[in-house]
């Protein structure tokens, strides 16, 4: 492609390989991307039926699964595309942009819900007898909002700015979707500037949403070891095992996409990582939260046998 003076669409280089290798990682993320929506569907599914389901933890999952759904809708379908037709997948800047806020916007929302989550966390263990008074609906929905419109009007600035340099380079975009990194290495105007200031907001943002995380379960530890019994222990450390593996696996490979000075990293790293983010840990999620619940467990058994008995009627 010839160099531009001002894109009005990017094509996405996307993965290397034959189109034989092609066909392997298209029925690969198919799988990753159907069991991702059945399972996080499920989840909400049965948070909303399950009268056992009905507190603030699972009000915050079920809002954590459809981020899940979302974050890598907004990723997966495109990149299936793109593995299935040969050639460059061309797309135009409006939907680069959109693509681009969509996934920053529903990854940031979702770091402020798992600190939120975290804080509930807190709370259920080393406050239990005011749990009710202080997670009551009210709270939990504006903390939900809160979350959101964050997430949201957090990824106006970054966006507009990524978009206000001259591309004229190159409109091939070195990645499956419209990633930041690549599409600043396209400019030819100096972005260190805006990289330095994207670099802080991400630390902000990811590192701002950490600290709760980790205070919370710093109170949390603390409190589980002064509880006398293994059973009580245990039983309070269940309660928080699932959304802590979580806590690991999502902040751990964001930490290493997005919190680094210079943000035109190499391209074969970025796309690693964000398969990691968009793919893999949206499919883990249904995983981390049901075999290790057993009040989750315990709905889906019965919402299996309700289905069975349904169909044989």
């Amino acid at each position: 492609m010839g160099n531009l003076s001002s894109a009005t669409e990017f094509c996405l280089l996307g993965f290397h390989g034959s189109q034989e290798v092609h066909h392997i990682l298209f029925a690969t993320f198919f799988f990753f991307y159907s069991v991702t929506l059945m399972g996080n569907t499920v989840i909400i599914v049965i948070v909303c039926v399950d009268k056992r389901l009905q507190s603030p933890m699972y009000f915050f999952l079920g809002h954590l699964s459809f981020l899940e759904i979302l974050i890598t809708t907004i990723i997966v379908p495109m990149m299936l595309q793109g593995l299935l037709v040969p050639g460059l997948q061309t797309i135009i800047l409006t939907a680069c942009v959109t693509q681009l806020f969509l996934y920053l916007s529903v990854g940031t929302t979702e770091f402020v819900l798992m600190a939120v989550m975290a804080v509930d966390r807190y709370v259920a263990v080393c406050n239990p007898l005011r749990y009710n008074i202080i997670m009551n609906s009210h709270t939990c929905t504006w903390l939900v909002i809160v979350s959101w419109v964050f997430g949201f009007l957090s990824e106006i600035w970054p966006v507009y700015a990524t978009f206000q340099f001259t591309y004229c380079k190159s409109n091939v975009v070195d990645h499956f979707f419209c990633e930041r990194g690549q599409l600043l290495k396209l400019s030819c105007d100096d972005t260190l500037l805006t990289e330095f200031i994207l670099f802080l907001m991400a630390v902000f943002i990811i590192i701002g949403s950490l600290i709760p995380t980790i205070v919370s379960y710093t109170y949390i530890i603390s409190t589980i070891l002064k509880i006398p019994s293994a059973s009580g222990r245990r039983k309070a450390f269940s309660t928080c095992a699932s959304h802590f593996t979580f806590v690991v696996i999502g902040y751990g490979s964001c930490l290493f996409l997005y919190v680094k000075p210079k943000q035109t990293q190499a391209a074969e790293y970025n796309k690693i990582v964000s398969l990691l983010v968009s793919v893999v840990t949206p499919f883990l999620n249904p995983f981390i939260f049901t075999l290790r619940n057993d009040k989750v467990k315990e709905a889906l058994r019965e919402g299996v046998k309700r289905c069975c008995q349904f169909l044989k009627v």
